[in-house]
């Protein structure tokens, strides 16, 4: 019996994956549509599986994996997402992930990917393989494979529109050390201001096009 927790902005899907999973004997411990109260949530309950959607409303399911394998929680995600795009695998895989399914597919996939999951070994679903390898077969004409998995959180910050003091608050970073982080990722990425951060950050699908203007709020308060 594995313990699961759930971060879906929709209730239905929520409650159709809490049936299904209860139905096969896992318990789940907890769910949330956003990221700060998932990431809350699971310091507190410390769940052994995280199912994880990318496309939270306005928000990143990337962020939340940032956040998780920066303080190192042991948790193992397993992404069940629509997003079949080549970069959005490569980036959750880059960020821990321990498989990744597309919404639509048939429950035994969901199920082996919680199985491998809890095993310590990777899945992908039948339609993902190939996206992963799409991904990493052009990783060389991707500038964002340049940067490191910080810089890679840190964009996701500053493209939501984070000062370097809230970034810093975040992370536990001075401001001086983030500038610089943000300096040093502008450069790699060819860019000298935030706009061109961002379509950059679009183009190569780090984030959706439709998601929303840049935020000052905090992604994650402590």
């Amino acid at each position: 019996m594995t313990t699961l927790y759930l971060v879906d902005d929709h209730q239905i899907m929520r409650d159709g994956l809490r049936a299904l999973l209860e139905a096969r004997g896992h318990t789940v411990v907890g769910e949330s549509a956003e990221p700060t109260q998932a990431l809350a949530d699971l310091i507190h309950l410390r769940p052994e599986v995280l199912l994880l959607d990318l496309n939270l409303g306005g928000r990143s399911g990337l962020e939340l994996q940032a956040e998780l394998q920066r303080r190192r929680l042991p948790v193992r995600t397993v992404v069940l997402t629509m997003s079949a795009q080549p970069h959005q695998v490569a980036e959750a895989l880059r960020l821990g992930a321990s498989a990744y399914v597309l919404k639509g597919s048939p429950a035994s996939e969901l199920m082996a990917a919680v199985e491998a999951a809890m095993q310590g070994k990777k899945y992908l679903g039948a339609d993902v393989a190939d996206l992963a390898l799409e991904a990493f077969t052009e990783q060389d004409d991707d500038p964002l494979s340049l940067l490191s998995p910080r810089e890679r959180q840190i964009i996701l910050m500053v493209v939501e529109g984070q000062s370097s003091a809230a970034i810093g608050a975040t992370l536990h970073l001075s401001p001086k050390t983030v500038a610089t982080y943000r300096s040093r990722l502008m450069k790699k990425l060819g860019v000298s201001d935030v706009p061109s951060l961002v379509r950059l950050a679009v183009r190569y699908k780090l984030i959706d096009a439709e998601d929303p203007a840049p935020r000052s709020r905090s992604l994650f308060e402590n």
